[in-house]
């Protein structure tokens, strides 16, 4: 029963939509930011992009998760300034696919660790995290409609990629490593360097997964 419950959340009331034209001055900052992480004027209209200048959300870019149904059910707040908590996300479950709205189940998923490696990614859905349970919404979500999926996680994420991609083709998905050992992340990269690492992605196969499980021991 809890599982058929729609998660439906308010975003700040500060929130300010950067897609709106006339943004008070108080936004420099925040497209700043965004300038500096590659993030375009498309892809702040795409996801929805905002920012408060008050509030509990003082300060931070604010993304907003919308689900199937068209309802608010999360949204990341990273700091554009030198707050040490880079990231500050509303005290409700995780368990979610993010931007789910947004999602063409009937194309490849790919599969990120966070936010900004999302929007450098057509068609792709951030773990906010780098595991994924079995009993998520989103691992159910891909067994119910996707049979192809590209994972691209962290460079520092290399056995629990592998541990992702096992799963993965446990349960009959055909299964796609996406290479990022270039970058530290890829929200590093351009949309154009991104699709040039899709275009050429490793097929993975259980005899794969075992040749990379042994070459990190």
């Amino acid at each position: 029963r809890e599982e058929t419950v729609e998660q439906r959340i308010k975003l700040p009331k500060e929130y300010i939509c950067l897609a709106n034209e006339g943004s008070p001055s108080t936004a420099k900052s925040a497209l700043r930011y965004l300038r500096k992480r590659n993030i375009t004027s498309e892809d702040v209209l795409k996801w929805k992009i905002g920012y408060c200048d008050s509030g509990d959300y003082k300060n931070r870019i604010i993304i907003p998760s919308f689900n199937q149904n068209g309802y608010c059910d999360y949204f990341v707040a990273r700091t554009y300034k030198d707050d040490w908590m880079k990231y500050k996300n509303p005290p409700v479950s995780k368990n979610i696919v993010f931007n789910e709205l947004m999602i063409n189940w009937r194309e490849p998923i790919i599969l990120v660790e966070g936010i900004f490696d999302a929007i450098n990614a057509e068609n792709s859905i951030p773990l906010l995290g780098s595991t994924l349970s079995t009993h998520s919404k989103l691992f159910k979500a891909i067994l119910a409609h996707s049979k192809q999926v590209y994972v691209a996680l962290d460079q520092d994420a290399e056995k629990k990629a592998l541990n992702l991609i096992n799963l993965l083709i446990l349960h009959g998905v055909e299964v796609y490593k996406i290479d990022t050992s270039d970058y530290e992340d890829v929200g590093e990269m351009t949309k154009e360097e991104f699709e040039k690492k899709t275009n050429t992605a490793t097929l993975f196969d259980s005899n794969t997964l075992l040749i990379q499980k042994i070459s990190q021991i």
